[in-house]
């Protein structure tokens, strides 16, 4: 198995935050940095989903979350990034990050909820700027 010394993370949540750290935790054996981003996605001209200052501060609770997670295993950093395509987002943050690749785990939804929303793990795994691991989903 390729090991990475540099991985980036995208959170959308604090419950995706915990499960994506716990899904991450095993793989860090040979780690030394993770990068935690939350975008912060922009309407392009369209209203924004919620206030931009309470969204900075969600962003913050998050990747705070992913810090206490993780701290005691490898060195995080964290950062809020903005875009209007979320995917696009994350490998610029990536490649800003010198990050060797990205890890996620798939968060659900219904076919119909992937299709109207544009379904991001698809474009994830689609022509990546650096290798992306898809995180197994934890039993419950």
């Amino acid at each position: 198995m390729v090991r990475f010394k540099h991985i980036l993370v995208a959170v959308a949540t604090v419950e995706d935050a915990s499960k994506t750290c716990t899904a991450l935790r095993p793989y860090l054996e040979t780690a030394d940095r993770v990068t935690a981003v939350h975008v912060i996605e922009k309407g392009g001209g369209a209203p924004d989903k919620a206030p931009l200052e309470k969204r900075r501060e969600d962003g913050h609770e998050i990747l705070s979350s992913v810090s206490s997670a993780l701290n005691s295993t490898v060195e995080v950093e964290t950062e809020i990034v903005y875009g209007t395509d979320v995917v696009d987002t994350i490998f610029e943050a990536a490649v800003d990050a010198d990050a060797e690749a990205v890890a996620f785990q798939a968060r659900g939804g219904s076919r119909i909820t992937r299709l109207l929303s544009g379904d991001t793990t698809s474009k994830l795994v689609t022509d990546p700027a650096v290798p992306v691991i898809s995180l197994p989903k934890q039993s419950e």
